[in-house]
């Protein structure tokens, strides 16, 4: 099997590490495997099987008005449509919505089946209006559209009423050995939290509402948020006009985030809207109890409410804090939660996953040659 993936880049962030994960793994197994940025590689984050292709096309600059961002699109498209013709691939596979129009437009006639897939909730994350109507017109010349929840499957219904869609999830791929990993903290309990710092993804509420609980309780709690994004100076300035400069650190992205979530005590999503979070994912996979918002969409299926995690109503910041509270003063109740979250270990394993993926591939291809 010939793959092609595309993606915008592989910088630190959730389809990022999706898309590393399914190409080391294909791989692995022997199919060769193209993957191709729209950036160069100088801002890859995650590291690669040797047997990977790694094509960077160096065609992500801004664009400083409307003329030249058509420009830029317009050389993008012709690099990718060469590039995918010399890779002559069975199946492309695109992940987030710029990078799947730009995909499909510079596929358009080769007769080659194109994937793809959005990693986050559509409905609540908007694209601009060029995007969107670009969108809405070319999607339906992919061969399958790939979701990760019922919600934005109906969506997708909607707007695309005969395009096939299927559902999978992200797989969960972390190391579970604990030994293996010295803890980065030097004393006191830690609630850790990660993902691009931006407004989806909360950290404000989350930073309000662990300063309600510092005001209530008094222990030797820290807050460790792992990311790097365009919120970062407005989230450290919040840090300090809430006092809590000795009681929170944000060390930016990181290589190995099962330091920290193997030794911390417990994990804080608190996103405004998801896609299928994978930090929730990796978080459990570690043991450790989980609180999410019940935001749109995802935390509500990979969590069992009050039984391998806690969810609270979306962008609740009493209702987080008054969570927080009652796992930060309660030990058994966190040994609980996080032995029954090791079970998303098999719900949502690479294997499971991948599996479902080739099922995919064999149905693309099967569907093309007849």
């Amino acid at each position: 099997m010939k793959v092609c993936f595309i993606i915008s880049s592989l910088s630190c962030g959730g389809a990022e590490r999706v898309m590393s994960i399914m190409a080391n793994y294909w791989a692995k197994k022997g199919w060769e495997v193209t993957l191709v940025t729209l950036s160069d590689n100088s801002s890859d984050f995650y590291a690669l099987n040797s047997m990977v292709k790694r094509i960077g096309l160096r065609l992500l600059a801004p664009s400083g008005n409307i003329w030249q961002s058509l420009l830029n699109n317009v050389r993008r498209i012709i690099s990718l449509r060469c590039t995918i013709l010399a890779s002559k691939p069975d199946v492309v596979i695109s992940f987030l919505t710029r990078t799947n129009v730009i995909t499909l437009l510079a596929t358009r006639g080769m007769n080659i089946p194109v994937i793809v897939s959005e990693r986050t909730d559509p409905s609540q994350h908007p694209v601009g209006r060029g995007w969107g109507y670009l969108r809405k017109w070319i999607y339906a010349k992919s061969a399958f559209l790939v979701i990760q929840t019922e919600s934005v499957k109906k969506w997708a219904n909607h707007k695309w009423p005969s395009l096939k869609v299927d559902i999978i999830h992200n797989p969960v791929f972390m190391n579970p050995d604990k030994a293996e990993f010295p803890t980065p903290f030097s004393s006191g309990n830690w609630i850790v939290s990660m993902g691009r710092l931006t407004e989806q993804k909360g950290f404000d509420l989350l930073l309000q509402a662990f300063h309600k609980v510092k005001g209530e309780i008094n222990s030797k709690w820290n807050l460790v948020i792992l990311g790097e994004g365009d919120q970062k100076e407005k989230l450290v300035a919040m840090v300090k006009s809430l006092g809590l400069g000795k009681n929170v650190w944000m060390p930016g992205c990181i290589k190995e985030p099962e330091k920290y979530l193997h030794n911390a005590d417990l994990f804080v999503l608190s996103s405004r809207y998801e896609g299928f979070p994978n930090t929730l994912l990796e978080a459990m996979t570690c043991g450790l109890p989980v609180i999410s918002f019940d935001c749109p969409s995802g935390p509500r299926k990979i969590i069992l409410d009050d039984v391998d995690g806690i969810l609270v109503p979306p962008e609740d910041v009493d209702a987080l804090a008054e969570a927080m509270r009652d796992l930060m003063t309660n030990s058994e109740e966190r040994q609980r939660l996080g032995k029954n979250a090791l079970e998303v270990r098999e719900r949502f394993g690479v294997e499971k996953i991948m599996g479902q993926w080739e099922s995919l591939l064999i149905r693309t291809i099967d569907k093309k040659s007849s």
